[in-house]
Formats: C-alpha cells, structure tokens, sequence
C-alpha cells in the first residue's frame, strides 16, 4: 500500500473509530489493531495526536467541499426567476444534500460534532469545522443576491437551522427517521423551506 494511501486509510479508522466509541477512544494504539497494522504504524505516519487530529479535521472538511460543489457549485441562482421558486429550490437541494450526508457519511458527522467540541478552544481547526458544513460568506452571498433585508443574519440563522436539523437526526429526536428516504429528504425539505418563508415574509421582492 503506497504512503498516501496507508495515510488515508489510517484517517478513515481514526474517524469510524470516534464515531464508533467517542472521542477518548482515539489513540495509535487502537487504528493499528483496527487496521492490523505492525505496532507504530499509525505513529510512524502522524507522530502525535494533534497531527491525526488535524488530519480528520483536513479529511472531512475537505470532502465536504467536494460534495457541496458536486452538488451546488459556485453560480448563484438567477435573479430573473421569482424568489418563491427560488426558495424553493434551495430548500430542496440542500435537503436532498443533508439526507446523502446523512445516509453515506454519517460517520464524519457525527465526528465533526464531536471534535467541534473537543476543539473549541483551538483558535485554528474550530473555525474550520464550524464552517465546513455550509459556508457562511457563501450564504451571506446567496440572501444578499436574494434581497434578504440583513443577509447576515439570514444567513447566520439559515446555517443554525441546518446544524439543528443534522445534529436531530443522529442524535437527537429523529434518529428513528432512515437516511436515503422520500421521508427523510422530505423532512429536512420542509424545515428548511419553513424557515426560509419566514425568513422572507416581510422582505420586498
């Protein structure tokens, strides 16, 4: 197996091992024997657990970018067409995007939360997970092409209603409701689309 891919595959471990038993469970010791790796294997590749640590962290944001690009790119919806349908839209792309994060990478959830805890007191990887999940300036960008009256705000409150909804589905009231459903992606649709009618109601335009 070359180095980046014995790198990646220690990374998966450690992340499926957090998401599996919690953060405490993080250690060299336990990826080697997850893996079957010679004892010091995953020490060999990342020397402390701050350098794993920063792995996961590049791991999963970076991936997460990827499938949001895949999924939205970087055009901003035209302003020719009604706000309503675009609303619309939004809400249905990024639920129908929740729900395949839901059902294919639970595991970086769940361990992006519980890392976003373990660091929040470091001023470098906690702004990164904060903002890996939806982009802040990207969504300011978005309600401000929309005509939301504070797109800050708007935007601020859009990306608290994603974290609630995927934070609820893992752990929260709705951990019942299956990813990779018409129900699942219908929930998260139609959360998403209550809020961004409020959000709008007394808005022009």
């Amino acid at each position: 197996m070359s180095t980046p891919d014995r790198r990646t595959s220690i990374v998966d471990a450690a992340i499926e091992l957090v998401a599996a038993q919690g953060i405490r469970a993080l250690t060299h010791r336990a990826i080697d024997t997850a893996l079957a790796l010679p004892a010091g294997s995953t020490s060999y590749y990342f020397r402390t657990k701050r350098a794993l640590l920063e792995a996961m962290v590049d791991h999963i944001t970076d991936r997460t970018r990827a499938d949001f690009l895949a999924a939205f790119g970087d055009s901003t919806p035209s302003a020719d067409r009604p706000r309503e349908e675009v609303l619309n839209d939004l809400a249905e792309g990024v639920g129908a995007w929740l729900d395949r994060m839901l059902a294919h990478r639970r595991a970086h959830l769940v361990v992006r939360y519980a890392l976003t805890i373990e660091l929040s007191a470091d001023p470098e990887l906690h702004p990164r997970l904060v903002g890996s999940l939806f982009s802040h300036p990207r969504a300011r960008e978005l309600f401000e092409h929309l005509g939301a009256d504070d797109p800050d705000t708007t935007a601020a409150d859009f990306i608290a209603v994603i974290e609630g909804a995927t934070f609820d589905r893992f752990a929260g009231a709705r951990t019942h409701l299956a990813a990779g459903t018409p129900e699942s992606t219908a929930q998260l649709t139609g959360l998403l689309a209550a809020y961004l009618r409020g959000a709008f109601a007394n808005s022009a335009g």
